[in-house]
C-alpha cells in the first residue's frame, strides 16, 4: 500500500533517534534517495509480502501484529516518533529471505519516513562497514548457536526421555523375573505334594474331587475381589482360626495367600467334606501351591502387560513408522507423554486429566507435538518442585471457538509480571546455569505458531499458571494429512 508523497526535511528527520548523528551531507542524501509519506488508517504491509521498503515513523500511531492461524495477533502499538520497522535485514541480502516479518497498519493519518530495501542496504553498507559486519555476525551466529543448542535441548530431552523410560520399564521387568523364579520354585512343590497324595491309597472318585478342587480354587483366583487393608486382617484372623482347628500347620503362612485369592471359611469346609480328615492338610498345600502359582501367573500377566504399555507408549511418543503430517488423537499424544514423563513427575505431583473426548483428530505433525507437551509439562514439573515438589497438574482439552484447546496448568509460583513478554524469546530462561537453555519454550512457539497455524499464550499468577496451546482443526488448503495406520 502507498501513501501520499509529503515533503522531505532533513532538519525534521535529524530529529530521530536512528538519524541525530548523521551529517547535513547524510541527511540531505537520505531526502533525496527516500522519501516521506502520509498513510491513512489502515494496513501499510503485510506479513510474508516481499520487503521492499524500511519505515520509520515521524508522527502518528502505529500497530504490528503477527499472523496466528486466520487471526493477526497484535503484538505492539506505539506512538513513539523514530520506531521503525520492515526491510531491517535488507544489509544481508539474498543470504535470508526477504519479507516481511509482521503486519503494520495505522490508526491514524501517520507520517512514515520510507527508505527503499535496496538503498537502506547500499546506505548501511557504505556508511557503517564495520557495524553491518558485526551486525551480519550477531544474526548468523545467534541463528547458528540456536540450532546447536536447540539440538542439544533435543538431545538432553531424549536422554531425560530414556532414562526414565528405562526405569519405568525396570520394575514390571524386575518383578516377572523375581515372580518367574518363584513360579518356578512353587511348581516344583506342587509336583513333590502330587506325588505324595499319589502314593496313598485313594480312591480315583476321591482324586477326581481333589482335581475338581483345584478347578475351582484357580476360577476363584481370576474372581478374587478386592478388599480393603481392614477386611484383609479379619479374614486371615478368620481363615488362621479355621486352619489351626484342622491341624493345618503354617497356617498364619497359607491364610493370606488364600485371602488374596478370594478364598473363604466356607470354601474351606467345602474341602473338608470333599476329603477323608488324614488327607486334608495334603489338600490344603496342595491347593497353597495351586493359589501361589495362579497368583504368580496374574503377577508375571500384570508386568509383561505393563511393559507392553510402556513399549507403545514409547512408539506413540516418538511416531515411528507413521506419516509425520497426519490427523492426530491429541488425547492419545497427552497420554503417551505423560507416561513417558512418569518417572519426572513423580508421585508427589498429582496428575489430574481433564480431556473432552468428543473432540475430533486434529492435522498436524505428531512427533512435534508430542515435543511441545514434553516442554511444557517439563516446565510445570519444574515449578511445581521450586515450591517444595507437592501440588497439581491439570492437562486439559476443549473446544475453544473453532480451535482445539490443549491447557497446562500447575500450581507452581507463577510467571512474574515483568518477564511474562519474554519468556517465549530465545536462550530466555529463569532457570539456574546449566538446567536450563532458554529454548524449550521458543522450540513450542515456532511448532505451535509457524508450523501448526495455532497459538501458544501465558496466563499466570501465583498458585495457577496456565499455558495454552490452540491448534486449527483444518487442515491449510496446500496441506494434506494422512490418516493413522
Amino acid at each position: 500500500m502507498s501513501g501520499q508523497l509529503m515533503p522531505c526535511s532533513p532538519q525534521e528527520i535529524s530529529s530521530l533517534f536512528l538519524f541525530e548523528k548523521l551529517t547535513p551531507e547524510q541527511l540531505g542524501r537520505l531526502c533525496s534517495e527516500g522519501r516521506v509519506e502520509q498513510f491513512e488508517p489502515g494496513p501499510v504491509y503485510t506479513e510474508g509480502d516481499p520487503a521492499t521498503c524500511f519505515y520509520v515513523m515521524v508522527e502518528g500511531t502505529v500497530v504490528l501484529s503477527r499472523r496466528v492461524g486466520a487471526d493477526d495477533v497484535e503484538v505492539t502499538r506505539t506512538s513513539q516518533p523514530g520506531v521503525y520497522s520492515g526491510a531491517m535485514q535488507a544489509y544481508i541480502g539474498d543470504r535470508v529471505r526477504q519479507v516481511y516479518n509482521n503486519s503494520m497498519r495505522v490508526t491514524e493519518p501517520t507520517r512514515f519516513f520510507v527508505l527503499p530495501a535496496d538503498t537502506f542496504a547500499a546506505i548501511m553498507q557504505e556508511w557503517f562497514p564495520m557495524a553491518v559486519h558485526l551486525l551480519e555476525g550477531v544474526f548468523f551466529g545467534s541463528k547458528s548457536t540456536q540450532r546447536a543448542v536447540g539440538q542439544r535441548e533435543r538431545l538432553l530431552a531424549l536422554g531425560s526421555l530414556s532414562a526414565g523410560l528405562t526405569h519405568e520399564l525396570n520394575n514390571p521387568a524386575a518383578a516377572a523375573v523375581r515372580a518367574t523364579a518363584t513360579l518356578r520354585e512353587r511348581v516344583g512343590k506342587m509336583r513333590h505334594k502330587l506325588a505324595i497324595i499319589a502314593q496313598g491309597s485313594y480312591t480315583p472318585e476321591v482324586m477326581a474331587n481333589l482335581i475338581d478342587i483345584q478347578e475351582r480354587t484357580a476360577e476363584r483366583v481370576a474372581k478374587a475381589p478386592t478388599l480393603s487393608p481392614l477386611e484383609a486382617s479379619d479374614r486371615e484372623d478368620t481363615l488362621s482360626d479355621w486352619l489351626d482347628d484342622h491341624d493345618i500347620q503354617d497356617g498364619w503362612r497359607i491364610a493370606p495367600t488364600f485371602v488374596q485369592a478370594g478364598l473363604d471359611v466356607d470354601w474351606l469346609d467345602q474341602v473338608a467334606a470333599a476329603v477323608d480328615e488324614e488327607l486334608l492338610p495334603n489338600a490344603i498345600g496342595w491347593l497353597n501351591y495351586t493359589v501361589e502359582t495362579e497368583l504368580l501367573m496374574d503377577e508375571i500377566n500384570d508386568s509383561t502387560t505393563r511393559i507392553s504399555h510402556l513399549v507403545d507408549a514409547a512408539k506413540q511418543y516418538s511416531q515411528l513408522d507413521r506419516a509425520p503430517y497426519q490427523n492426530a488423537d491429541i488425547h492419545e499424544l497427552l497420554d503417551s507423554t505423560l507416561l513417558m514423563l512418569s518417572g519426572k513427575i513423580g508421585s508427589r505431583i498429582e496428575v489430574v486429566k481433564d480431556y473432552d473426548r468428543t473432540l475430533p483428530k486434529v492435522p498436524g505433525y505428531p512427533a512435534e507435538l508430542n515435543q511441545v507437551w514434553t516442554n511444557l509439562i517439563d516446565n510445570a514439573v519444574s515449578a511445581v518442585n521450586s515450591v517444595g515438589g507437592e501440588g497439581t497438574l491439570t492437562v486439559r482439552t476443549a473446544l475453544e471457538r473453532d480451535m482445539l484447546l490443549v491447557e497446562f496448568r500447575d500450581t507452581g509460583p507463577g510467571v512474574p509480571q515483568e518477564i511474562r513478554g519474554r519468556i517465549f524469546d530465545p536462550f530466555f530462561t529463569t532457570k539456574p546455569v546449566g538446567e536450563g537453555t532458554g529454548l524449550g519454550l521458543d522450540i513450542s512457539w515456532r511448532i505451535v505458531v509457524n508450523k501448526h497455524h495455532g497459538s501458544l499464550q501465558v496466563e499466570s499468577e501465583p498458585g495457577d499458571t496456565r499455558f495454552q496451546v490452540l491448534l486449527p482443526l483444518t487442515a491449510p488448503a496446500d496441506e494434506t494429512p494422512e490418516e493413522p495406520a
